[in-house]
């Protein structure tokens, strides 16, 4: 992990469920687990980084994320809960 664009604080136990302490995690992987747990989800059972990787989801994502550079910050980059769009394509004829 390195300083900079690529990396943001995150509780652990979310602040609305009384977490105070936080660690440095990579903004893309920030962004995906907001996408895949709840609040609550995370205070109850994904409170650490091993249950977060133990989930099949984010284990496939950070599969895939660990063969990106360190500095890569470019996807997911919708906030947390909307999917990027695609450009709509019309048909021909």
């Amino acid at each position: 992990m390195i300083d900079g664009p690529s990396v943001n604080r995150h509780h652990w136990v979310p602040k609305s469920k009384g977490g105070r302490e936080a660690a440095p995690i990579h903004v893309v992987c920030h962004r995906m687990l907001h996408r895949v747990f709840s609040e609550a989800d995370l205070a109850s059972t994904y409170r650490t980084p091993e249950a977060v990787r133990s989930q099949p989801e984010m284990a496939r994502f950070v599969a895939w994320v660990r063969r990106k550079p360190v500095e890569f910050v470019d996807w997911p980059d919708a906030p947390a809960g909307r999917e990027k769009r695609r450009p709509h394509r019309r048909r021909k004829g």
